[in-house]
């Protein structure tokens, strides 16, 4: 396998997992996220990542969420579902329970907490490769796994025979760039943070944009790949400038991420926020108030300027 393997590209939402008061997952509301998202311009779903709270899922959630998506995705798009894990037999046996779930791929990191040497990281995806029955996406995401895919470890992985694709979120764009430049020829290249850098990364020549962001801002963050493909790079830069500002409004003041996403989305009233999962909390007091303040206002600030 390779990038010529699958025909994925575009902008493809890292969904979240909504769970309700009794932290349950609230199925219909996942489901009509997805539609919501593939209706606003994705080409495809990232289901139990980060963004999905994946550490959260039992395999049996893992593998619910997977059929959820694949039977809501309805073959408008790929499903790819997050198989992480730091021991190779536990990945291996979500790789297996995705294939029998319907899903098109799977998002593999390093192994995380633990230090292992770059060989142990090579040797660690050499044997999730041997047992794969689906094409794997490899994902760096160094803030999170503790653990890197730097360049030159994501050109060596890039020739495993199940790697079709990185979703590269380092959030460093010189990381990026050279882990594009190396890889781009042989296996799909993914923008991981396009709130940030999504549309010099389109440029520059990535395949597509994986973001946690269109849950709360569609078709806006998706329409970051779309109007730069189109040329439409004024709105381009404008999206890119509204992108930048959400991120660090989720991401100060003593919010996180993936809270504040869900928050914004209940803010919103849009399905598939619900509240997080222990050990995260829901967002409460001041910080819920700047949140929903500051996203009202930028969503005002982006309808005047589109």
């Amino acid at each position: 396998m390779n990038r010529s393997t699958v025909n994925w590209s575009g902008p493809m939402p890292a969904l979240t997992t909504p769970f309700r008061d009794d932290l349950s997952i609230d199925e219909d509301a996942f489901v009509a996220n997805i539609v919501r998202l593939y209706d606003a311009g994705s080409t495809g779903m990232v289901a139990a990542g980060c963004t999905g709270e994946f550490w959260a899922l039992d395999p049996a959630e893992r593998t619910r969420v997977a059929e959820l998506a694949v039977a809501a995705s309805a073959g408008r798009g790929p499903v790819i579902l997050g198989a992480a894990g730091i021991r190779e037999g536990d990945v291996i046996d979500q790789i297996h329970a995705a294939k029998q779930a319907g899903a098109d791929a799977v998002l593999v990191m390093p192994p995380y907490f633990v230090r292992p040497a770059e060989s142990d990281i090579v040797t660690h995806f050499e044997a999730i490769d041997a047992q794969s029955v689906l094409p794997i996406v490899l994902y760096n995401i160094p803030g999170n796994a503790g653990n890197a895919i730097t360049p030159r470890l994501a050109s060596i992985l890039a020739d495993l025979d199940h790697v079709v694709a990185i979703k590269e979120s380092s959030g460093d764009w010189n990381n990026f760039q050279d882990t594009l430049n190396r890889v781009k020829d042989r296996i799909r290249v993914f923008c991981g943070p396009s709130s940030v850098f999504g549309v010099p990364a389109t440029l520059a020549g990535a395949d597509g944009l994986i973001d946690c962001f269109p849950n709360v801002w569609a078709p806006g963050c998706l329409d970051l790949w779309h109007a730069t493909k189109a040329g439409r790079m004024r709105e381009a830069w404008a999206l890119q400038a509204t992108g930048i500002a959400m991120t660090e409004l989720f991401t100060t003041g003593g919010r996180t991420l993936y809270p504040a996403t869900k928050a914004a989305m209940n803010h919103l009233g849009y399905p598939g926020g619900g509240t997080p999962r222990p050990p995260l909390r829901p967002l409460a007091g001041e910080a819920l108030k700047e949140l929903a303040e500051g996203m009202d206002r930028l969503l005002e600030r982006h309808a005047k300027v589109a």
